[in-house]
């Protein structure tokens, strides 16, 4: 299957067609010269992430649930606007995009199996203890 220009990959099973996005362009702020109030450089990339049948299901509804806080009816929203030129935000706004995407799709990382500390690691920290309390010991007022 071959990857056409706007599409755009995410991970190896996971290709966003370009259909898909939605670009929008406005006015940055910031330095730019004469040409900062009249072309449009902002770019916002906007990708329906709850509804999108190229997501498989079930990385669908791990990137759901952790991008909850990011998403609006949905959908995920990536602004660039750091670039002069509009083509260099488009590109810094479809590796955000994918970037994200990606982050939320990683599996969770394995459970933490508690350890309990070594014998030795006990025996330093309580040493260390007292002689911290010694050492605050000392620092008291001479008894008379």
């Amino acid at each position: 299957m071959g990857v056409a220009e706007a599409d755009l990959p995410v991970r190896r099973a996971v290709v966003l067609p370009g259909r898909e996005l939605q670009w929008r362009f406005s006015r940055a702020s910031g330095p730019g010269g004469q040409g900062v109030n009249t072309t449009d450089s902002r770019v916002e990339l906007s990708f329906d992430l709850a509804g999108s049948p190229s997501v498989p299901e079930l990385l669908r509804e791990r990137a759901v649930r952790r991008l909850d806080g990011r998403l609006v009816d949905g959908v995920l929203t990536v602004v660039a606007a750091e670039h002069r030129s509009q083509l260099r935000n488009r590109e810094a706004a479809r590796e955000r995009l994918a970037a994200t995407l990606r982050d939320a799709m990683r599996p969770d990382p394995p459970a933490r199996r508690p350890t309990r500390p070594t014998g030795g690691s006990v025996r330093r920290r309580l040493d260390a203890k007292a002689r911290r309390g010694a050492v605050k010991r000392l620092r008291g007022r001479p008894e008379a």
